[in-house]
């Protein structure tokens, strides 16, 4: 009897131990999995900021110069990080990450570079999307030129009404087959527009001052 038991503690022991084994190993594995995923992310936030904003640009860092902006404040659906772009203390470019709800599958969030000088697109870049690949998806660079678009276009060279597509009546292509997408992006952009219109210049002077207080 004793024998028995002495078996069934082995077993039970081991059984134990390669439980353990194992929730370690997946416990580290999803660790390890989601610090390449934040590692990835953190690298295609430089490259599409650095697209948007040149390097040679700006003597700052770019992605650590940012201040975020609540919901309350903006109107837009979530807070909003605005990156700031600036050379020998001058102000650039401010780079807005916005989010609309309005793509075909949901949520587009997209990197809006606005010029200091003239408040004109300096750049818009789509960062995260689940839209549909072939249709939606033509607003990556890498699927299409559609995104370059927008570049050095602002409310004082565009009226209102051109910031629609084409079959609304405004200046922007819809993809074929797909209106809904490029529809979403082209109001997110001009919404930060409208925004940028009336506060960039506060928001620069706030982070200029945090930078000389520093």
């Amino acid at each position: 009897m004793r024998k028995h038991l002495n078996v069934m503690l082995k077993a039970g022991l081991s059984l134990t131990f390669f439980a353990l084994i194992s929730v370690l190993f997946v416990s580290t594995s999803e660790r390890l999995t989601r610090d390449k995923i934040i590692e990835n992310k953190a690298m295609m936030l430089r490259q599409a900021l650095n697209e948007i904003v040149p390097p040679q640009a700006y003597d700052n860092n770019l992605v650590e110069t940012k201040m975020v902006l609540s919901k309350e404040d903006t109107g837009f659906v979530k807070d909003t990080p605005v990156f700031f772009a600036m050379k020998n203390k001058q102000a650039v470019a401010a780079i807005f990450e916005v989010i609309t709800l309005k793509g075909y599958s949901g949520a587009i969030k997209v990197l809006v570079g606005i010029s200091a000088r003239d408040k004109s697109i300096t750049g818009v870049r789509i960062v995260e999307h689940k839209e549909t690949p072939g249709l939606g998806d033509k607003m990556e660079l890498r699927k299409s030129n559609w995104v370059l678009s927008f570049n050095g276009k602002s409310l004082s060279n565009q009226s209102l009404q051109d910031w629609q597509v084409r079959k609304d009546g405004g200046q922007f292509d819809q993809f074929t087959g797909a209106t809904i997408t490029p529809r979403a992006i082209v109001n997110i952009v001009k919404s930060t527009l409208l925004y940028a219109q009336t506060h960039l210049d506060d928001l620069f002077s706030k982070q200029l001052t945090k930078k000389a207080n520093q």
